[in-house]
């Protein structure tokens, strides 16, 4: 009988919470990102959600992104390489002139004046 519940108890400790999610670490993490509105809010967040990202909020006011994301299938880089992409600097990356300037008018982040 000991056995048995030895057994179980072994067998059991496999199925774990920990051991089920051991294959797949999400990483939350938290990226300044250069933005002003809304309209920069949606691109921002449509912009991160790369593959591997289940999660990702930009914070109008504190310019804060919060990600969460399988690090097996995206990275930082990959996921703020895209953010630039579509026109908005970050702490990793400088969006290209080219990206910045097909931004609308009142997401001109870099002239200093903040619209809402």
């Amino acid at each position: 009988m000991q056995r048995l519940v030895f057994f179980l108890l072994v067998s059991f400790s496999f199925l774990s919470p920990a051991s089920v999610f051991a294959g797949k670490p999400i990483v939350t993490k938290h990226y300044n990102v250069n933005g002003v509105c809304e309209q920069c809010k949606a691109r921002i967040e449509s912009a991160a959600y790369v593959k591997g990202v289940k999660y990702a909020d930009w914070n109008v006011d504190t310019h804060d992104l919060t990600v969460k994301y399988d690090s097996t299938k995206t990275s930082p880089e990959i996921i703020l390489k895209s953010v630039a992409k579509a026109g908005h600097d970050n702490e990793l990356f400088k969006a290209e002139d080219e990206d910045y300037n097909k931004i609308a008018k009142c997401c001109k982040y870099k002239s200093g004046i903040k619209k809402h």
